[in-house]
């Protein structure tokens, strides 16, 4: 009994030490096999940032590195009532990073012959026209990277809520007939909306199919994206996450220009599509569904080809498709990424391909910015190259220092004047101690920029984040680039680099002309054409263009440069972003009222609009030319009760101060109060409708 007491004790301790080796093997093992934790815990905490700090009610993102998904979640909700729960088969729009599909089409019909990049697009489209003959040069290459020279984006019928119609895509080209150029076609790169929507006419026209049927036969099916639809798919629309204005809850985000903005997926689904650009992808379809060669295009630095600052330190470097395929802080490590973002009124995304190491990102976002997806994936897919040894170190943000100043040479006071940028005016003031101060013209309320002269030849602001200078490119005109060093609180450090503004030139015009326009100077005039389902009628400061001169600035009309009484031209030629929606500005009159028309959209002025009828039963019909009915609110009528009978496909709302307080297709039909200063519009998708109209005291 002894002996087998004594063995039995020694094969217990033998036992025990194999079960203890086992579980270190094993804890070693875990460890060694998991080398993502972290990131999957830092994605977590930022996307819980996101959500609790930066405006951002759902997220959803996900992250593949070498064939494995080792990133997936969501943070937020799915709705504020908390009634269905956000999880990664829930649906989002993705905007403009639905241009990689048109792109990605352009591509496939290129390896198979049937597209030359090279060649005009009326080659494809003989009917595309343009009011200025240059458009004959427009090719398919410059669709894909911005460098067309079209204005930038025709929107009418475009963004609406839970209304997929296919008008804004119809009508593109009678549209285009009156638009002139911002520029020769291939000079410079700047955002242009409408060239995918080109683009997604010439896969229809080349594939005899609808655009939405081509993607879902030729890309999502392939690769297996069960949750990525259009607005024209058979889908289940209670699967996208909610948006919201304020704290209100909007119908679905429907934006019908699909291959520049319209397409709906998951996260997941967006990293199985971005694997079609990864060097040598998991998925086989991914593998073969693009030539190495297309691939290779599309990855080019094509906004080289005209001017503009590098984007090694910036975000914004144009290849096909792609808004950047040269970016900080990927340049700092010799990588190049392949970056898209899209962006809606209320749905965001980020897609961030590292092809030569087999990586893809994306985030969906209701709320927020896609600017916040690349900045959590730029932190996420650092953290995985460091985690599986492609980087030895991430390198530390770059510091920001207190600027060194330096006295200024004297011709840098040459550059004081008004300049222009997207949407505003600014006056720039250099002395010749070295200190420059930009205020914005226009708008009250915007305190003055001081930036001062520095030892680096740049103009600095005071904590040393962003510095500016001065060029003159090689179309002679002058142009401020902006540097700024962005560090986001809690979630990371971003850089911008771009052509923000450029100098104008004097525009005399005589004393009558000045004084047509002085005359409408403070005067406001509004949306009348836009579809009845439009988001135009009910985002905040979207109904209405305000006209505005300056004794400072003569011969314009905010950033509009006047060309006779009736007709401005917002003439600026600025790369990347600054300049992507140019037009020109019409004034007509219809029976003695005045509007005004920017490319597709028709405003009526305020002047033109009386009060609204109080008489019983009174009946508002849209006349023939189909423009919405714009009526104020008399004082004596605040407070009182308006009813509407609303007919089909039809709508109406109610401004406070210009402020949408409602609109039957977010409210639905019921009573509303009289505000004061108050407007009420009457939409109808066709001319003849009738509005039946009740004002009764309380």
């Amino acid at each position: 009994m002894k002996f087998y007491s004594k063995h039995l004790k020694s094969i217990v301790v033998i036992i025990a030490t194999m079960f203890l080796i086992l579980i270190i093997f094993s804890v070693v093992l875990l460890r060694k096999r998991d080398n993502y934790s972290a990131v999957r815990g830092n994605a977590a905490r930022l996307a819980d940032v996101l959500v609790s700090q930066y405006g951002v009610s759902g997220i959803q993102y996900a992250l593949v590195c070498q064939g494995k998904m080792i990133v997936s979640g969501t943070a937020g909700v799915f709705n504020k009532e908390n009634t269905q729960t956000l999880d990664n088969n829930s649906l989002f729009g993705i905007g403009s990073t639905s241009k990689m599909f048109a792109t990605t089409a352009i591509m496939m019909l290129s390896d198979e012959g049937k597209v030359d990049l090279d060649q005009p697009v009326l080659t494809y489209i003989p009917e595309f026209k343009m009011a200025d003959e240059r458009y004959k040069q427009i090719t398919v290459r410059m669709l894909l990277n911005h460098s067309s020279g079209i204005y930038g984006s025709t929107f009418q019928n475009a963004f609406l809520f839970d209304y997929p119609s296919p008008l804004a895509h119809d009508n593109l080209l009678s549209n285009l007939e009156t638009q002139g150029l911002k520029a020769a076609p291939g000079e410079f790169s700047v955002y242009c909306n409408d060239g995918f929507t080109l683009a997604e006419i010439i896969v229809e026209r080349i594939s005899g199919m609808s655009f939405t049927d081509y993607i879902k036969q030729n890309i999502t099916e392939p690769l297996k994206m069960t949750n990525t639809y259009t607005p024209q798919s058979d889908f289940d629309k209670e699967r996208l996450v909610r948006t919201y204005v304020g704290n209100q809850e909007t119908p679905v985000d429907t934006i019908n220009v699909i291959g520049s903005g319209g397409i709906f997926s998951t996260a997941e689904d967006l990293c199985k599509f971005g694997q079609v650009y990864m060097s040598n992808p998991s998925i086989k379809v991914a593998k073969s569904m693009l030539s190495k060669n297309a691939k290779n295009k599309t990855k080019q630095k094509e906004y080289q080809n005209g001017f503009g600052p590098n984007q090694q330190d910036g975000l914004f470097g144009y290849g096909l498709g792609w808004d950047s395929v040269d970016a900080y802080p990927y340049s700092e490590y010799h990588i190049q990424p392949l970056i898209k973002g899209g962006d809606t009124q209320l749905y965001h995304s980020s897609l961030i391909v590292i092809p030569e190491h087999n990586i893809v990102f994306a985030a969906v976002l209701s709320g927020g910015s896609s600017f916040f997806g690349h900045v959590m994936g730029q932190e996420l897919i650092l953290e995985t190259l460091l985690s599986v040894g492609y980087i030895n170190e991430i390198i530390a943000p770059v510091k920001i220092k207190v600027p060194e100043l330096s006295s200024m040479p004297a011709e840098k006071v040459d550059y004081s004047g008004i300049y222009i940028g997207e949407d505003s005016v600014k006056k720039v003031t250099i002395i010749s101690e070295g200190k420059m101060t930009i205020s914005t013209l226009y708008r009250g309320h915007v305190p003055d920029e001081i930036y001062l002269y520095t030892s680096e030849g740049w103009f600095v602001n005071e904590d040393g984040s962003k510095k500016l200078t001065f060029v003159e490119e090689s179309n002679g005109r002058i142009y401020i680039w902006v540097k700024w060093q962005l560090l986001i609180p809690d979630l990371g450090q971003a850089s911008m680099s771009s052509y923000d503004y450029e100098l104008i030139q004097s525009n005399e015009v005589d004393n009558d002309t000045q004084h047509a326009w002085d005359m409408r100077s403070g005067k406001k005039y509004y949306i009348v054409n836009d579809n009845p389902y439009a988001q135009q009628y009910y985002i905040p400061g979207s109904i209405c263009f305000e006209i505005t001169t300056s004794e400072q600035i003569p011969g314009y009309a905010a950033y509009y440069k006047i060309a006779d009484k009736n007709k401005g031209v917002k003439d600026i030629q600025i790369p990347c972003l600054a300049g992507r929606d140019t037009s020109t500005l019409e004034i007509f009159e219809i029976g003695g009222a005045e509007y005004l028309r920017i490319k597709d959209m028709v405003y009526i002025s305020e002047k033109a609009m009386t009060d609204l009828p109080t008489s019983e039963n009174n009946e508002i019909t849209v006349e023939n030319d189909g423009y919405a009915r714009w009526y104020t609110v008399n004082p004596k009528d605040i407070g009182k009760t308006l009813t509407v009978n609303i007919p089909e496909k039809s709508s109406f709302a109610l401004y406070e101060d210009d402020i949408c307080v409602y609109f039957s297709v977010i409210h639905g039909n019921h009573p509303v109060i009289l505000p004061e200063n108050g407007k009420v519009v009457f939409v109808g998708e066709t001319p003849g409708v009738a509005f039946t109209v009740n004002v009764n005291e309380k």
